[in-house]
């Protein structure tokens, strides 16, 4: 019961944070990381009420497999962008960009937090260096289109988000699953080439074969079903079987052998989209069906925020850092890719800005983080630390940057806003 009492309470917590969220122009996501943080530990739950609120941080891992069953969709969602056919109309400009400063953030945020590590020594892992520098490709789309959507905004620039904001979540999970390895190896000690190089690379393969297996399993399972519901619901259990199949680790020859969810459920999602003429359809249906899911994650990410990490003057230097550097590397990266691949002087300019939000995709990387004691926690937090701010003001940031590029038309704004103000 008392189970079911923190569910229904995360979720009309995060619902009726997005109606104040909404007079602020605030994306969904912050809204849900704001009520997770109210009803966690360190706010509602120091009442001490069981099903009020998450009275401690073993009471929100309780329902951790929700979290890893969102992550999933989430990948899958992704991989369902990596349609040939709209990846031949994207050309190599839009790839070029995606893998530049999605990779230009790493470098700049692995170079600062070492010089970071060297001064602050355990306090700073090299494992949660290693990390937040993958965790540092992520964007996420969400804040991005909702002031492309609000604002009306057309125009070169904003047709380069999406194929770019999908490919950088793409070279995130991959450069995630060399690092997670490469950390992995770092703390059990093991130095030799098989623990730094050979075992993310197996993981790397071995996620991206067991994907491309499920989605071809998957398309052909949906052909014994005709119905949209059963066809729905048979896309929920094969993202959760994917899930469960990916949690697999094992040992060969003194080699670990694990799997990436993410990669695996991406990989999924490529191959059926492009195997599957409705699947745009069933996409759809699913995203619907997965609202409640993902509302959920983000919540019970607010709910893990560890606040008393702040009280620490070391801790919050690090969160700093870590935006700045990563803010610079998708600006640097983005301007000078956008110059070599022949984009205009406005692409140039405000690309990178528009790249700077992140979300779903970089809170699943640092909750697989967690696997290692202490350096995860630390990742974790900064994590939520940074997508807090991000989403606080990525959205302006946007608009200011679109505003300046010229894509937005101000008037076409104030008509679309009227209908709402009675909402």
């Amino acid at each position: 019961m008392t189970l079911l009492f923190c569910i229904s309470i995360a979720l009309l917590a995060g619902l009726m944070m997005t109606r104040l969220a909404n007079h602020f122009h605030l994306p969904a996501v912050t809204a849900y990381l704001i009520a997770g943080i109210l009803i966690g530990p360190y706010c509602l739950g120091q009442l001490g009420v069981e099903g009020l609120g998450f009275v401690s941080h073993e009471s929100v891992t309780m329902l951790s497999a929700l979290s890893e069953v969102a992550l999933g969709f989430i990948a899958f969602a992704i991989g369902n962008e990596f349609r040939i056919s709209q990846l031949r109309k994207i050309g190599s400009q839009a790839t070029i960009i995606a893998v530049v400063q999605a990779l230009t953030a790493t470098v700049l945020v692995d170079l600062a937090l070492f010089a970071l590590h060297l001064m602050l020594g355990d306090k700073l892992p090299l494992t949660a260096v290693l990390m937040l520098g993958a965790v540092a490709t992520a964007t996420a789309p969400a804040a991005t289109m909702m002031v492309v959507n609000e604002y009306k905004a057309k125009g070169p620039l904003v047709d380069l988000l999406l194929p770019i904001v999908a490919l950088d979540d793409a070279v995130g999970l991959v450069v995630f699953a060399i690092s997670f390895g490469v950390a992995r190896a770092i703390s059990a000690g093991q130095f030799h080439i098989a623990a730094i190089i050979l075992e993310p690379m197996i993981e790397i393969v071995l996620s991206l074969a067991l994907g491309t297996v499920m989605g071809f399993l998957f398309h052909y399972s949906e052909r014994f079903f005709h119905s949209n519901s059963k066809r729905t619901s048979l896309s929920v259990a094969f993202v959760i079987l994917t899930v469960a199949l990916s949690m697999l680790e094992f040992d060969v020859g003194g080699i670990h052998v694990g799997l990436s969810s993410l990669l695996v459920c991406m990989m999924m999602g490529t191959v059926f989209c492009n195997i599957c003429n409705f699947s745009e359809e069933l996409m759809d249906r699913v995203d619907n069906w997965t609202t409640p899911v993902m509302a959920l994650f983000f919540v019970l990410s607010g709910a893990e925020l560890e606040l008393n990490v702040f009280l620490d003057a070391a801790i919050v230097g690090i969160g700093f850092v870590y935006i700045l550097f990563r803010s610079l590397g998708k600006y640097v990266g983005a301007f000078f890719s956008s110059r070599i691949t022949g984009c205009s002087s406005a692409i140039q300019k405000y690309l990178g800005i528009t790249l700077l939000p992140q979300a779903g995709v970089a809170l699943g990387m640092s909750l697989k983080a967690l696997q290692f004691p202490g350096a995860g926690d630390l990742v974790r937090n900064v994590t939520l630390f940074s997508v807090l701010i991000y989403e606080l003001v990525g959205p302006l940031a946007t608009k200011i940057a679109l505003l300046a590029a010229g894509e937005i038309d101000e008037s076409g704004r104030k008509s679309s806003r009227v209908p709402n103000k009675n909402n």
